[in-house]
């Protein structure tokens, strides 16, 4: 008889029926735990400069209307082609990198 009330083996017999007991508790809990973020096959970039955090061209084009200009690349935007920063999200859920595409126009 141990300090607590019971023999090692009457404990060891409780062995199986709390490992039940854990995963019924757990596979109860489960559909409430956060999901994995990282979905790396919803990557939409999947080979453009990987390297960087988050890829952004700039371009100069001298006849646009306004000075700047972003047009979406991440195929989210609900304004698209204009970009309404959806990548942001998008980047967040996934891993991926993806920016907009800006259009600068000189000013002379």
């Amino acid at each position: 008889m141990t300090a607590y009330g019971g023999s090692v083996s009457e404990w060891l017999r409780l062995l199986p029926l709390l490992g039940i007991l854990a995963l019924l508790g757990y596979l109860t809990i489960r559909p409430f735990l956060p999901k994995k973020k990282k979905q790396r096959d919803c990557l939409i970039n999947l080979k453009i400069q990987k390297e960087n955090p988050k890829v952004v061209n700039e371009i100069d084009i001298e006849d646009l209307n306004s000075t700047n200009v972003c047009y979406c690349r991440c195929w989210r935007s609900k304004t698209f082609p204009v970009c309404d920063k959806s990548h942001l999200k998008h980047n967040e859920l996934t891993g991926d990198n993806v920016g907009p595409l800006i259009l600068k126009k000189k000013i002379l």
